[in-house]
C-alpha cells in the first residue's frame, strides 16, 4: 500500500470512531463499513493491496493469535462453570454436529470434492464471531442465559476448531503420510500447542502479577509484555512445529485463569472489579480490534474480489445452508432435554454470524492455493459469500433482533429458565461502551 492508501484508511478509522456510539442501534456495524470500504477501493482501484500470499498469511496468523488469546482471557471458566451447561451443550454438541452436517451438505453441493476438502469447507465455517452479533450480548433486555451463552460460545468455539482446521488442512495438502505419521503430526501438533500455551501463559502472568504486587511494573510496559505473550506462543509453537494458534488460546486462557486467581491480592483489581489478567490484557484487546480493521478490510480487498467470479449457485446455496440449516438444526439438537422454549432455540441459533476467524482460515489458506488439488476457487468461493452474507444480515439484524427477543421475554417471563443471578456476562472486545482500563 501507499502513503496515501494508508492515510485514506485511517481517516476512515477516525470517522467511524466519532459516530460509533451515535450509531450504536443502526443496522450498520464496523465489519460492515470496513468490509465495504476494502472492496469500493478495490474495484474503484483507489486502493489495491498487492501484497503477496506469505504476507497477507503472516498478518492473518498475527491477527488471529492475539484474537484467539484476548478471547481466552476473558473466559473465567471457574467463575462460569455453574452456568455452562447450554455453552457446554453448544460447542460440545452443536459444534461437531455443524462440522459433520456441513460436511454432510458440502459433499452434496460440491460432488467432485474430495472428503477432506468439503470438511475443510466445514470446520473454516464453523466458528462463529462476537463482533458481529456484539448487540445481542450487550444488550440487557435479553435474558442474561442467552447472552452468556452466546459470549462464551464465541469466545471459544474458534480456539476448539483450530486443531480440526490444521488437521484437515495437512490432509489437504499432503495426503500422503501413513497411519502413524498421522498420528505423530497430530500429537505434535496439539502436545506442543497445548504445553508452550500452558508455559508461556502461566509463566508470563506469574512474572507479571509477582512484579505488580511489589510494585516494580509500569503499567504500561505491562500491558505491552501481555500483548507479547500471543507473540510469543505464536512464534514459538512454529518453531517447535506445533500448531500456533492452538498455542495462543491455552496462553490465553492459563494467562487469564492465573490472573483471575490472584484477583483478591491486587488492589488496583479490586477497585475496578476486573481481574489483573484482564486489566493487562486492555491494549492487547485493543491491537485486537485494530487488527481486526485490518482483516476485514484485506478481506474486502483482497478475498472478494479474487473469488468473485467462481460465484455459482451451489456456492450460494452453500453458504445459505451455512446460515440457516447448518446452524440452527445443530444447535437445536444440542438443546434437546433442556427446558429452553423453541423461540429462545431459533434465537440462538440465527444468532451464529460467521466472520473474522473464518476469513483469516481463508486468507491463510490463499498462501497454499497451489497445493490444494481439485475445485479450490469454490473453497475461497463459499467462504467469502458466507462471511459476506454473515455480515450483511447478521449485524443488521442483530440490534433490532435482540430488542424484539428481549420484549417476548418479558411477555413470556414464567416460559424462561431460571436466570444465573451470581455471574458477570463478560465484556465483549467489541463494545462500543467498553473501556479500555
Amino acid at each position: 500500500m501507499e502513503p496515501a492508501e494508508i492515510a485514506v484508511v485511517g481517516a476512515v478509522v477516525i470517522a467511524f470512531a466519532a459516530v460509533s456510539m451515535r450509531i450504536e442501534r443502526w443496522p450498520l456495524t464496523m465489519p460492515m463499513v470496513f468490509t465495504a470500504l476494502g472492496l469500493v477501493a478495490a474495484t474503484t482501484d483507489v486502493i489495491d493491496i498487492d501484497a503477496d500470499a506469505e504476507a497477507i498469511a503472516l498478518l492473518s496468523e498475527i491477527t488471529l493469535a492475539v484474537i484467539l488469546f484476548s478471547d481466552a482471557v476473558r473466559i473465567d471458566l471457574r467463575r462460569l462453570r455453574r452456568h455452562l451447561a447450554i455453552p457446554v451443550r453448544l460447542l460440545g454438541i452443536g459444534l461437531p454436529l455443524t462440522i459433520i452436517l456441513g460436511a454432510f451438505v458440502n459433499s452434496l453441493l460440491f460432488p467432485d470434492l474430495p472428503l477432506a476438502q468439503v470438511a475443510l469447507l466445514a470446520a473454516v465455517l464453523a466458528p462463529t464471531d462476537a463482533a458481529l452479533g456484539s448487540a445481542v450480548v450487550e444488550d440487557d433486555g435479553v435474558p442474561a442465559r442467552e447472552r452468556l451463552a452466546l459470549n462464551v460460545e464465541s469466545g471459544v468455539n474458534d480456539g476448539m476448531v483450530v486443531p480440526v482446521v490444521a488437521i484437515l488442512t495437512a490432509l489437504v495438502i499432503d495426503e500422503s503420510r501413513s497411519s502413524a505419521q498421522w498420528i505423530g503430526f497430530v500429537a505434535q501438533q496439539i502436545g506442543w500447542g497445548v504445553g508452550l500455551g500452558v508455559v508461556v501463559g502461566g509463566l508470563s502472568i506469574t512474572v507479571l502479577r509477582a512484579a505488580n504486587s511489589r510494585g516494580w511494573a509500569d503499567a504500561r510496559f505491562e500491558q505491552l509484555a501481555t500483548f507479547a505473550v500471543p507473540m510469543i506462543a505464536l512464534f514459538g509453537a512454529q518453531a517447535l512445529s506445533g500448531n500456533s494458534f492452538i498455542a495462543a488460546f491455552v496462553a490465553g486462557l492459563t494467562f487469564g485463569s492465573f490472573g483471575a486467581a490472584n484477583d483478591r491480592d491486587v488492589d488496583v483489581a479490586e477497585s475496578s472489579g476486573h481481574a489483573l489478567s484482564e486489566r493487562l490484557d486492555a491494549f492487547t484487546e485493543d491491537a485486537a480490534q485494530l487488527l481486526a480493521i485490518g482483516a476485514f478490510f484485506v478481506f474486502g480487498n483482497v478475498l472478494l474480489p479474487e473469488v468473485w467470479g467462481a460465484i455459482t449457485l451451489p456456492v450460494a446455496v452453500c453458504a445459505v445452508m451455512t446460515l440457516t440449516v447448518g446452524r440452527m438444526l445443530p444447535v437445536w439438537i444440542s438443546l434437546i432435554g433442556t427446558s429452553m422454549p423453541p423461540v429462545s432455540r431459533l434465537f440462538v441459533g440465527w444468532f451464529g454470524p460467521r466472520g473474522l476467524a473464518s476469513i483469516v482460515f481463508g486468507l491463510l489458506l490463499l498462501e497454499e492455493i497451489e497445493s490444494i488439488e481439485g475445485a479450490g476457487e469454490q473453497l475461497f468461493a463459499v467462504i467469502a459469500v458466507t462471511v459476506t452474507a454473515s455480515i450483511l444480515l447478521h449485524g443488521a439484524s442483530a440490534a433490532p433482533g435482540a430488542g424484539a427477543y428481549g420484549r417476548w421475554a418479558q411477555r413470556n417471563e414464567d416460559e424462561m429458565m431460571p436466570e444465573p443471578v451470581d455471574v458477570e456476562i463478560p465484556r465483549t472486545r467489541w463494545s462500543r461502551r467498553a473501556s479500555s482500563s
